[in-house]
This record gives structure tokens, sequence and C-alpha cells, in this order.
């Protein structure tokens, strides 16, 4: 460490802006400086281990500290150090594009590379409207997705993003292309006959706004925000009939779903239903560097084939070259060790351990699937106050597990919810930690609420 704690302190509260976060930081919270991690864990600069409940930021698949990352990292720098991929190539573009080809369902042979998933997401929109412009269907611009989703903070992907607080500042900047459907946990809730009801919603918003003017549906396997939304049996088919029926394109954005999250390389796989592209991030590098992309079919690829055709569009560090063996170097470890069909192995444990959870009154719902998990708080089947929810969510809870050694999410961006993700090397002595400390930390949660 080359500045003493106090130093440090100092220099992030004078320069350093933190992302989604207040400022000047939490009141009475002083900044946790996260310094070391491996495996299933991570170490602050004053020596305190944290169970990692989120992988990072649902990214670090592979667990912390992988040595051979880093060293096909560095030896990838020492050789080439960047090229872009504008004109020309590289091997481990080349390698890693073929790869994920492979791993792929279907035919999303074609990788178009960023650096993030909010780039991947505003890729693929643009690349769906060129594709509909290319086959003279110049009306087709506007994109549906759903209510509460978050899909990335670029303008474009903030304008797909379901989340409207977010987006409220920069409401003049937006093009308004983008409409918004329930999601299926409200169209399940407010549904209850009719599991498929928030599929027939997006067929109902096409048929309002005018399939000729509709070019995709944007789409996360197990929704993130609003706490792991897992989609009733048959949804996504459905979807599809729909997408197609209109000739509308289904994206499925799988940034955090990918890469062994659910227990298969791709959402789309486990959930059994073939998308027209798949934006992907987060895991593909398990953040040891970044790197982002859309897989597309052939189909779409079609129309850039011609002579003179290109896709007008480009990112500098799109597909570079370390992050490229870095990707190769964490998916070899990932085949080797088999990580999703370890989290298929243990998704069952992991849940049940978590359902125990539901025995406390300020528990309602546990749901997910593979290792990605969402814990939906209330107040003895009653919704919280909006003075509560602050409270629990943005005061109590955060701080009162990271000070037992938990790091994962409480989130108010629809029902309250507690949000995990741990890294896929994580087993039972982890689901063991996360669930004691989240019994105790609910129940000391509902003692304070209930006084």
């Amino acid at each position: 460490m080359t500045m003493t704690r106090d130093a440090m302190a100092a220099a992030a509260a004078d320069h350093l802006w933190l992302h989604f976060s207040r400022l000047e930081g939490e009141p009475g919270s002083p900044l946790t400086v996260i310094e070391r991690g491996e495996g299933a864990y991570v170490w602050d600069e004053q020596g305190n281990r944290y169970v990692d409940g989120l992988a990072g930021l649902f990214v670090v698949q592979v667990g912390h500290g992988r040595e051979e990352i880093a060293a096909a990292a560095g030896a990838q720098a020492g050789k080439l150090g960047y090229f872009p991929l504008w004109t020309y190539a590289h091997p481990t573009a080349i390698e890693l594009a073929a790869r994920l080809a492979a791993l792929a369902p279907g035919d999303l042979n074609r990788v178009f590379f960023t650096t993030g998933g909010g780039e991947a997401v505003e890729s693929a929109w643009k690349l769906a409207r060129q594709y509909f412009l290319a086959i003279g269907q110049t009306e087709r611009v506007k994109v549906i997705s759903r209510q509460t989703a978050y899909h990335g903070t670029t303008l474009g992907a903030l304008e797909i993003t379901g989340l409207e607080g977010i987006k409220d500042p920069f409401r003049p900047m937006l093009s308004g292309q983008a409409r918004h459907v329930p999601n299926t946990l409200d169209a399940g809730r407010a549904n209850p006959d009719d599991p498929l009801a928030g599929a027939d919603a997006i067929e109902a918003m096409i048929i309002a706004e005018g399939p000729e003017t509709v070019a995709a549906v944007f789409l996360e396997p197990v929704q993130n925000a609003g706490g792991c939304l897992v989609p009733p049996e048959g949804y996504f088919q459905r979807v599809r009939e729909i997408c197609n029926r209109h000739g509308v394109l289904l994206v499925s954005d799988e940034v955090i779903c990918a890469f062994g999250r659910l227990g298969s390389w791709f959402g789309a796989s486990r959930l059994g239903y073939q998308p027209d592209m798949i934006t992907f991030a987060k895991g593909v590098t398990s953040g040891y560097a970044p790197l982002g992309g859309v897989m597309i079919s052939d189909r779409l690829a079609e129309p850039f084939m011609g002579e003179g055709a290109s896709f007008l569009h480009g990112v500098t560090f799109g597909g570079h070259p370390v992050s490229c063996a870095v990707a190769l170097a964490n998916l070899d470890i990932m085949e080797r060790e088999d990580l999703p069909g370890r989290v298929q192995g243990l998704e069952t444990e992991f849940r049940s351990s978590l359902t125990t959870l539901t025995d406390l009154p300020i528990v309602r719902e546990v749901r997910g699937m593979g290792f990605f998990y969402g814990i939906e708080l209330t107040k003895n089947g009653v919704d919280f106050s909006d003075a509560e929810c602050e409270w629990l969510i943005r005061g109590f809870l955060s701080k009162r597990l990271l000070e037992l050694g938990l790091i994962c999410r409480a989130d108010d961006r629809g029902d309250p919810v507690i949000q995990l993700s741990p890294s896929l090397v994580a087993g039972g002595d982890e689901f063991d930690l996360i669930t004691s400390t989240l019994h105790q930390v609910l129940l000391e949660a509902w003692k304070e609420l209930d006084r």
C-alpha cells in the first residue's frame, strides 16, 4: 500500500467519485476500501474478511485471486498491449469470438465486442435499427422492455432501462422510443390465473404501437432489478412466438445471467429459448479486465455482408487484446472446473439454505435460480412505510451486514429485497455463513421494526 490509511481516506474524500453513491459518502459510515481477494472472499485494507456475496457486482465467476488469469493478462500485454478492431484484427479477439460462438445457442455465430454491458445493450439496439433499414423496414426503431428492469446507463441503454427514477434528470436527452410492460412478478401478481400474462402484455404493446414500428424486445433471462424475477414456465417460448409473429427481434440481455450464473453458459440455454442476439459482459472475464459484447445470429449479419456495407458503430477499446486474453483464460478455468455444472449441482443446497429465512416474519419470499437469488422483505405480510423502507434498505441492512462480514445488496428498486450472487466457486461453508449472517441481521431488523 503506497498510502497510509488516513491519507487514503482523505484522497478518496477529496478526489474519488463513486458510482450511484453519495458524493460525500454515507453518514456515519467510513468508506470501505477492498484491498485483496481470494476465492469467494475479499479483505479490506484493515484486514477484515468478507464473504463476497455479490461476486463484486454479479461478475467474479471464478473467484478472486486467480493467478492464471493475471499471468495471461501480463503475457498478452507484453506481446501486444493494444490494437483496435477497426479494419484490423488480432489473435485473441478472433479466438475468443470463435469460442463464444461455439458455446452460444443456435446460430449466434457473430460477435461484436464492447467494453461492458451498457455498451453491449446500446450496440444491440443500434444493430437492430440498421438491420431493419438494410432490409427496407425503415419504421422499425422502437424497443420494448420490462418495468423495473436495468439494462445500463448510456443514453440508449438508459432508455431501455425500466427504472424511471434514474432517468428523470436525463429525460430531455432520451429519444422516447422505448416502451415498458409489466415484469413477470408484477404481471403474475396482477393476474394470478394467467401465468403468461406478462408475455401477452408484450404482444399487446407491439400491436398498440404498430408492429411495423417495433424493432426489438430486450429481456433478461432472470430479471435482476426487483429481486431475481424468474419467469413462469413457457414465458420465453410465448415471447419467441410473439416476436416471430410480428417480425420483432428478441434480445436476451445476459450481462448478468451468462457464463454459469444460472447453471449454464447462457441463460437462454437454461430456459430453453432462442434469441436473435445475446448481450454479455461481466462474467466473460470474471471482472479481471473490462469486456462485453453482442452475439448476433447469422440472419442478422447477412445485410452487412455485401460490398460496401458496414455496421456504423465502434468502440475504441472493444475487444481489447488483453481483455480477450483474460476472457480466454477465464473460460479455460470455467471449462476445466465445470463451473456451470457445479452451479446446477449446488443450486438446490443454496436455495434450501436461503429458504430457511422464510421462517422470519420479515421475509416474504426467496426467489432465483443457479447462484442468483433475491430475498423479498415484508413487515409480516404488509408493505413497509416509506420511512421504514428508507431506514431498512438505506440505513440498517447494508451497514450491519458489512459489520458482520457479508457483502450483498439491499435494494428497493421495486419491492425491498436483498440480492445474492456469490462467485461460482462458493460452496456449503459460504452458504452457511451467508444464511446465518442474514438470519441474525434480519432478526435484528425485525425487532427494531416491531417495537
